[in-house]
This record gives structure tokens, sequence and C-alpha cells, in this order.
């Protein structure tokens, strides 16, 4: 049947985001092949309620058989027998399911869970195998902070790294988050994992994803990352918050999970094996000893040092050494592109994937710093000479 949003699997502690927001994270999926399913669907239909109704699930069924057999000349009779052995003879009307998405009013018809994926991420193999891509699709990933986690959430959902995901930002969409978000000015004021949520389950309705619209607080962090037997495999941190840093690493650290962190400045990438390294130095050591409770007492010119101490202050790019002393004054906050963020997004991405793979990943710190690795060159006509031959590389330091 429909789901309301309070009741659907997945709505995290402490997490209500007010009452304009009913119903409006996560599709209701209903089965046609079910008398239930099709009764929910006659009753929408009915409703007034869906705006645009999508089936193209023929074609799904046609694209399904073809990866499965890519060798074989599908066409004809051939291909309807194919695709009559996938449906098990149930007309392509009741194969399948319903996803009724409430936010945009738009009902769309797609093949089921096992199917959709398969064909949803054909284009991976065999840079992810099948055997591989069902293991990542079995993971859960925790995200804390949904700026730049957003872009991370996002390109990991598109390509089948997780399955579970558990989002946590206490913040709402801004205007002057649309420099750096996909996002449109519809979306203004929504709550950052409402439109993260909504974003993933557009390209899987299947996902699975926990709510946390507080952030990590004292009274969710833990079932943030220990919830009874829905344990975190992996943990990305993007938020700006020093206590939550550090704390999220200290219950990453006891459970074992590994943190990646995209700092959005020259490509730096943060690596910690904490499921490898259980008594590794938070931060790669440096900051010290410096307990979550000793940060969240740090009047904000210590909490900011502490900050630019886990990001290594030596290191900055020249655009954000410049920026630092005028935030507050001439800024109003860090500087930030959209470049950078789509970048962070595909680096923690393509590094949890081997991580998760068990591909050996080092803990460290990594620079793919594109200023660096296309450095600029000497203009001939209309020709660019690079400055100097050779093939600039990626830092790493550990």
């Amino acid at each position: 049947m429909i789901n309301s949003f309070s009741d659907a699997p997945g709505y995290g502690p402490g997490t209500d985001p007010g009452p304009g927001h009913q119903a409006a994270v996560r599709p209701a999926l209903l089965r046609p092949c079910e008398p239930d399913g099709r009764a929910a669907l006659k009753a929408l239909l009915a409703s007034g309620s869906v705006r645009e109704v999508h089936d193209r699930i023929d074609e799904q069924l046609v694209e399904l058989a073809r990866c499965l057999r890519p060798g074989d000349e599908l066409s004809g009779a051939r291909l309807e027998a194919a695709v009559e052995e996938l449906t098990g003879g149930v007309e392509p009307g009741r194969h399948g399911t319903w996803a009724w998405y409430p936010w945009s009013g738009r009902l769309v018809h797609l093949l089921p869970c096992e199917q959709f994926r398969r064909v949803r991420t054909d284009r991976n193999r065999d840079k992810i195998t099948a055997v591989q891509q069902q293991g990542l699709l079995e993971r859960r990933i925790g995200v804390v902070g949904l700026s730049v986690g957003n872009s991370a959430a996002l390109t990991c959902a598109m390509e089948g790294i997780g399955g579970s995901f558990r989002l946590a930002d206490f913040d709402a969409l801004s205007l002057s988050n649309l420099n750096r978000l996909r996002a449109g000015v519809h979306d203004l004021g929504l709550p950052k994992t409402v439109l993260c949520a909504r974003q993933m389950y557009e390209i899987d309705p299947y996902l699975d994803i926990e709510l946390f619209h507080e952030g990590l607080t004292d009274d969710t962090i833990e079932s943030f990352f220990d919830a009874p037997e829905r344990p975190l495999d992996l943990l990305v941190e993007e938020c700006d918050t020093p206590w939550v840093k550090t704390a999220a690493r200290e219950h990453a650290r006891r459970h074992r999970v590994p943190v990646l962190m995209d700092a959005n400045d020259r490509g730096l990438l943060d690596v910690e094996r904490f499921d490898l390294e259980p008594d590794r130095p938070l931060f790669h050591g440096r900051t010290g000893e410096v307990s979550a409770r000793e940060v969240r007492g740090l009047p904000p010119s210590d909490a900011l040092a502490h900050l630019l101490r886990i990001c290594d202050e030596s290191r900055l790019s020249p655009a954000m050494t410049d920026a630092l002393p005028r935030i507050g004054s001439t800024l109003s906050s860090w500087p930030q592109l959209a470049s950078g963020v789509m970048l962070g997004g595909a680096l923690v991405t393509d590094t949890a994937r081997r991580i998760l793979l068990g591909d050996g990943v080092a803990s460290g710190r990594y620079y793919v710093d594109l200023e660096t690795l296309i450095a600029p060159g000497e203009t001939l006509g209309t020709a660019v000479r690079p400055a100097a031959l050779g093939r600039p590389t990626a830092g790493a330091t550990r």
C-alpha cells in the first residue's frame, strides 16, 4: 500500500522535518501483480494526485533481455520469447513495480528490484563485475554533511556503491547553496536530508535510506553508527562542525568503520582505515589527542585553528589561504565551487568502491589538484603549450 512519511521504513530517530514534508521522502512501491497493489494503484490514479504517468516497461524488458544475452541477435519472435521468459508469462502491465513519487506527482512503472538493478548497472561491467556489484549493493554507507556530501551520496547511488544509506544534516537548502548543490530554486527551504534522499530515490527507488534531520547529536550519534543488526560499512564525513568531525571519528574508530573526507580544496581526500587500524590517531595525528568533548568547549578562534590543523593550513590553495582572514568581514563563509564538489564526489565514490571491495587502499592524505595536474601553459596563437614537459601526478602523504 502507499506509505506515508511517518510510517515509512528508514524514518530515523529524532528526525521529524515538520508537517510541511509529510509523505515527501521516499516513494511508495506498488506491485501490480498483487491484488492489494492493483487496488492501491487504482485508488491513486483516481485520487487526482498523479501529474505524470511513465510506463516504459516494454522497453525496459527488451533492454533487460539484450543485457542478459548480448551475443544474441534478439528481434521478432525470438525477442518476444525472451521477454515472455523474463516475465514468467505475466503480461508486462502486471510485471514489476509502480513507484509513486508524491513530491513530484510522478508515477513510474519499473522492473522489479533485481532486474532493475541488473539493467541500471549494466554499463558498469566489467569495471565492476556482477558479483562485486551485488556485494556493493549489500553495503551500508553513512554520509554526514550534505553539501559536499550530497555529491558523494548521489555518485555512490548512481554507481551502485551501497544499497543502504544513513544521511545526516541539520540544515535546509538556501540560495547560496545552489552554486554547488544539484538542486532547483523550487527546493529552497527543503531539509538537505530530504533533498538528497529524494534525488537518490529517483535514481533507485529500491534503496534503503535512513534520515537524521538534526545531524549528529549526543542523542543520535550512537544509533547512526550501530543501529541493531544494521552497522555502517563506511562513513563519508563532510561536516564543518569541529565537534561532529571529531566525535564521528571517535565512533568510527570504536566500531572499526573506515572514514573518507573530501576537503573541497586542491582535491584533498582523507582516508582513515579504522577498520584495519583501530588504534590509528584521528586526523592522522594532526590534532593530537584532543577529544570531541574538549573540541566542543573551544572558543571560535581555537575551533578555527583546530580545523586548519585538520586540513593542514600550509598546503591550502592560494585562493583558500587568501580567503581565510576575510571570512566574517568581506566573505560570509568558506569559498566552494561546483567543480570541486563534483570532483570530491567522484574521489569519494571511487575510493569507497575500492575499500568495500577489499582493494587495500591505504590510510593517508591524497591530493588530486587539477591546477597542478592541468598546469598553466604558454599560449601560442590558438594552441597552448604546457609549461613543462612530463605528466604531473597527484601527491599523497600518510
